[in-house]
C-alpha cells in the first residue's frame, strides 16, 4: 500500500513503526494461527461427518430443511477448508512479492464465506417456494431424528470455532457458516416436531425460509466486514479527522500533520501514513517516536511517518486530513 506518491524534492524522514515487543507479538500472533488452524480441522471433520447423515436422512424422509441443511454443510465443508488453506498462508513470511506477508489471505477467504453464504441462501430460498407449490411427503420421525443428529455436530463445531481469537475474521466466517448450519438444524427439528404431530407439511418450507433469512443476515454483516478491509477502508472505530487534530496537542514540537491515511492489512493491524510539521524545537527522532506513541494508543500498529517544513509538501492533498 502506498500513499500515492514517491519522490520529494525535500529532506524527510521515515519511520517505520517495529515497537519493542514485535518479536513477542509475532510469536503471540503464530501461537494464535496454529491454535485456530487446530480448530478448524476438527470442526471440518464433524461438519464433513453430519453433512454424510443429512444427506441421507434427508433423501430417506424427502425434507426439504434436512437437504438444506445438507447444503449448508456442503458449503460449510468448502468455506472451512478455505479457512484452513488461508490460515496456514497467513503465517507464511513476507517475501519480495508480498511486502507485508500473506496476512490478507484470510480476510478474502472470509469475504468468500460471505459470498456462499448469500448462495445458499438463495438457493433455500428457491427450493422453498418449490416445495410451497408442489408440497411432497415427508417423514417426520425421520427427518427429525437426523436434524436432531446435525444439531449436536454444529453445537461441536461452533464450540470448537468459538475459542481462541475473538478478532479472527476468518474464524468467524467459518463459524458464521456453522451457525447457519446449526439455525437450519433447529428449523428442521421444529419443521419434524410439527410433521408428527399434525401432519401439516407446509412446516418444512416455511421454516425452510426462517432459515435462509438468518443465513441471508450472517451473510451480509460477514462480507461487509471483509470487504471494508479488502478495499482499503479506514479501520472501524478509528476517528482519522479526530486523531489528526488531537495530535499536535498530543505531541511537543508538532505543529500539524495532513495527508493522514489509514487502512488494514487485516482485522488486528492498523495502518497510518502521514506528514508531520514540527516547529523545529524537537529532534525528528524524538518527534517521529511521539508520534508513533500516541497513534499505538488508537490501535494502529505500523506508521510511516514524513516530517517537512509547512511549504515543503507538493502533494495536492496535503492540506487534507483526508
Amino acid at each position: 500500500m502506498s500513499d500515492g506518491h514517491q519522490h520529494h524534492d525535500h529532506p524527510h524522514d521515515h519511520d517505520h513503526d517495529h515497537a519493542h515487543g514485535h518479536g513477542q507479538d509475532h510469536d503471540h500472533h503464530n501461537h494464535a494461527a496454529h491454535a485456530s488452524h487446530r480448530r478448524l480441522v476438527g470442526a471440518l471433520v464433524v461438519t464433513l461427518l453430519a453433512m454424510l447423515i443429512g444427506i441421507v436422512g434427508g433423501l430417506a424422509s424427502g425434507s426439504l430443511a434436512l437437504l438444506a441443511d445438507a447444503g449448508h454443510m456442503l458449503a460449510d465443508g468448502g468455506s472451512l477448508g478455505l479457512a484452513l488453506l488461508a490460515s496456514r498462508q497467513a503465517l507464511r513470511p513476507a517475501d519480495p512479492g508480498h511486502s507485508y506477508g500473506h496476512v490478507r489471505k484470510p480476510v478474502l477467504a472470509a469475504f468468500v464465506n460471505g459470498m456462499l453464504l448469500l448462495l445458499v441462501s438463495g438457493w433455500i430460498t428457491l427450493e422453498a417456494c418449490d416445495r410451497l407449490l408442489h408440497p411432497q411427503p415427508v417423514n417426520g420421525q425421520t427427518m427429525t431424528l437426523v436434524a436432531v443428529v446435525g444439531f449436536i455436530a454444529n453445537v461441536i463445531a461452533l464450540a470448537l470455532l468459538h475459542g481462541g481469537d475473538k478478532e479472527d475474521l476468518n474464524r468467524r466466517g467459518a463459524a458464521a457458516h456453522v451457525l447457519s448450519d446449526l439455525l437450519g438444524s433447529v428449523a428442521a427439528i421444529i419443521a419434524g416436531l410439527v410433521i408428527l404431530g399434525t401432519g401439516w407439511l407446509m412446516a418444512d418450507p416455511l421454516l425452510s425460509f426462517l432459515a435462509a433469512a438468518l443465513v441471508l443476515r450472517i451473510g451480509l454483516k460477514i462480507s461487509r466486514e471483509s470487504a471494508h478491509i479488502l478495499l482499503e477502508g479506514t479501520p472501524r472505530g478509528l476517528d482519522l479527522r479526530g486523531v489528526a487534530a488531537a495530535l499536535p496537542q498530543q505531541v511537543p514540537g508538532l505543529v500539524e500533520v495532513h495527508h493522514v491515511h489509514a487502512w488494514s492489512l487485516s482485522q488486528t493491524q492498523k495502518l497510518m501514513t502521514l506528514h508531520a510539521v514540527p516547529d523545529g524545537s524537537v529532534p525528528a527522532e524524538r518527534l517521529i517516536a511521539a508520534i508513533r506513541a500516541a497513534l499505538g494508543e488508537h490501535g494502529v500498529t505500523h506508521v510511516t511517518v514524513q516530517v517537512e517544513a509547512a511549504a515543503a509538501c507538493s502533494d495536492p492533498d496535503c492540506g487534507h486530513a483526508h
